[in-house]
């Protein structure tokens, strides 16, 4: 190792220091743990030096939409995380076209990339650029979405969305212990959202609740939503809560709920973007708690990941990055300036 590559590590290793020491301030004061942008959530280990270890690799990271906060937060995750280890990447968005993301693939595998780290734009549509890259021997890391032939990845990382479906059942249960009514707000062609209203639908079986309604909201379809949302707050049984399968849907429930002057009604959201946090603190707020998801910790694992598959170590082929539930009780351990 060169004298200046030296200096290098010893620098990080003295920034380590300081955010672990920083880390322990905040744990004795209380202070909120797991939040913000990707640096907020630094891995503070120092791994044993080993001038064996191979850095300044390229890897590929294909994203469905980077306008998407989700996306984009697990793409800085991963960022931060290579550059850390003294790796590069190669940042493309697909704009949720699928013929984009293959075009901005076969530009990764030109461009030499060790491993792909990929969110599909359409999990089908995907499989030809998967087997680019499968013949190419560049190991493909999943994330969030699951492509439809898996057998073209070699890992997959999401979020444990059932769970997070299901925190909000029992929070509705609690609140609720006799029963009541419940309005669905989904998205049936998103495979994510689908397993969160599931885990949700199965945890309130048998506790007196009866789905009183459904919508199925495309993901740009604001307009469409707030008018079905209208007609259904004007049903005289309306429903009593609404489940809403991410933060997007929750947003927009909570300002048609303010326009028909509702205050009778809770929400529940699973994500735990900001802005949705933002609205669980303020006091006149129908949301009552949110199934959170960790971007960052997923973007974390997805390198960890990597870097044990091109060291042909061990590595779990699937994971699912563990979610939780925040309320009113809890928002201040997890803040509301960035997510968790």
């Amino acid at each position: 190792m060169t004298a200046s590559g030296r200096n290098v590590k010893m620098a990080k290793k003295g920034l380590l220091y300081i955010l672990t020491a920083a880390l322990m301030m905040g744990a004795l004061t209380g202070c909120k743990q797991n939040v913000g942008t990707p640096e907020d959530n630094a891995v503070v280990e120092e791994p044993e030096e080993n001038d064996d270890v191979q850095t300044n690799r390229l890897f590929g990271f294909s994203g469905a939409d980077l306008s998407d906060p989700f996306c984009e937060v697990i793409k800085d995750s991963v960022s931060v995380s290579l550059e850390e280890q003294g790796d590069r990447i190669l940042v493309r968005d697909a704009a949720k076209d699928a013929g984009t993301q293959a075009e901005q693939i076969r530009e990764m595998i030109d461009a030499g990339a060790e491993a792909v780290f990929l969110i599909p734009a359409d999990p089908v549509e995907i499989t030809p650029a998967l087997e680019s890259l499968k013949e190419a021997e560049i190991p493909v890391i999943n994330l969030d979405i699951r492509v439809q032939d898996t057998g073209l990845t070699d890992a997959y990382i999401g979020a444990d969305n059932y769970s997070a479906g299901a925190y909000c059942a029992e929070d509705l249960i609690r609140r609720m212990p006799d029963g009541g009514t419940v309005g669905i707000i989904e998205c049936t062609g998103n495979s994510s959202v689908a397993e969160r209203i599931n885990g949700f639908e199965e945890s309130i079986q048998n506790a007196g609740f009866e789905i009183k309604g459904r919508i199925n909201t495309a993901p740009d379809d604001e307009a469409g939503l707030k008018r079905e949302l209208l007609s259904m707050f004007d049903d005289e049984q309306s429903p009593d809560a609404l489940m809403c399968g991410d933060d997007r849907m929750a947003l927009i429930v909570m300002e048609a709920l303010r326009t028909s002057g509702r205050s009778d009604i809770i929400v529940y959201s699973v994500g735990g973007s900001p802005a949705v946090k933002s609205a669980l603190k303020e006091t006149d707020s129908a949301l009552a708690g949110i199934g959170a998801l960790s971007p960052i910790n997923m973007g974390k694992t997805a390198v960890k990941t990597a870097s044990a598959l091109l060291a042909d170590g061990a590595y779990e082929p699937e994971i699912y990055v563990e979610t939780f539930f925040i309320d009113r009780e809890n928002i201040d351990m997890y803040g509301t300036d960035g997510w968790q």
